[in-house]
């Protein structure tokens, strides 16, 4: 299964207002750059835990529809399936009714209706598009995973000098455990 992200968050965990405080600089002279450090360490965030902070539309791509009728999605939380459709031989989109699709919010998978149309192509047959996150405000997403963000984006701020040349510095204290607060517990 491909996962592709169709359409990004509009907002992000934290704004530059917060981690200028956070980093008590006092001037705007730098604000483009820690909103990209604020963007860039979410996604590094999202990367490493495999969980979609703040609401954005993916697509999954799956070959084949299985046979247990359950679609584990890499990435969560799986908030809801918004569209759905398979092609046929000549590569025409059939849209399928999602009100038969059920979200298991607690596993991140989806549970598909009984009776579905196979596809007609043997690759990338079935496209379902999904939201992910935890919510559209900052406040949706979890504490731990606000501040590996505020932290991450402090770091690089910190150590941009170091970076831009070439060096390698050892990520902030304590990271390792606030992303580590997001991966999912087998029982």
């Amino acid at each position: 299964m491909a996962t592709t992200r169709l359409l990004g968050p509009t907002a992000e965990p934290c704004t530059v207002d917060e981690l200028k405080s956070y980093l008590r600089v006092t001037h705007d002279a730098e604000d483009a750059l820690i909103a990209n450090l604020i963007a860039a360490a979410r996604a590094q965030v999202e990367t490493t835990t495999r969980r979609v902070l703040l609401s954005q539309r993916w697509r999954l791509t799956l070959d084949q529809w299985p046979d247990e009728r359950r679609i584990l999605c890499r990435l969560g939380p799986l908030r809801a399936v918004l569209a759905a459709r398979v092609f046929d031989h000549a590569g025409a989109a059939q849209e399928l009714d999602v009100t038969g699709f059920v979200v298991d919010r607690a596993a991140d998978r989806i549970v598909t209706p009984p009776a579905l149309p196979q596809p007609g192509r043997a690759c990338a047959g079935i496209e379902l598009d999904c939201e992910l996150g935890f919510g559209s405000a900052a406040a949706d997403v979890p504490e731990p995973l606000r501040q590996a963000v505020r932290s991450l984006a402090a770091h690089w701020y910190d150590q941009r000098g170091v970076i831009a040349e070439g060096g390698a510095t050892p990520l902030p204290a304590g990271l390792a455990t606030l992303l580590g607060s997001a991966r999912g517990l087998s029982l």
